[in-house]
């Protein structure tokens, strides 16, 4: 039995608003792809750099950063090694210089 009368026209109306609002999502989708790829544009005529090339470039410079301090306690420590040494080196041939200088006498 085919709809007649109000109910069909409410059907039609309710089936045209469906549509509608289909095509007002797929107009609103392309809205923003053509933004997003002007907005991309304008940033790569401007060199600014993306999001992920900033945190991998943050990264390296976070671990570079700590390997310098690690380098850095490294050397100091290896320098207060050598400074020992030598000063203690010094110190002996100081002492063996002073007892061969009283076995002169």
């Amino acid at each position: 039995m085919p709809t007649s009368g109000p109910n069909r026209i409410l059907d039609d109306f309710a089936k045209l608003l469906t549509d509608a609002a289909g095509a007002a999502q797929g107009v609103r989708r392309e809205v923003e792809q053509a933004f997003r790829a002007q907005a991309e544009r304008l940033l790569n005529s401007m060199e600014v750099v993306q999001r992920e090339e900033f945190e991998a470039v943050r990264e390296i410079a976070i671990r570079a950063r700590a390997e310098n301090k690690a380098l850095a306690a490294r050397l100091e420590a290896l320098e207060a090694r050598l400074s020992e040494k030598t000063d203690g080196e010094a110190g002996e041939g100081a002492s063996e210089a002073a007892s061969k200088g009283r076995a002169k006498k």
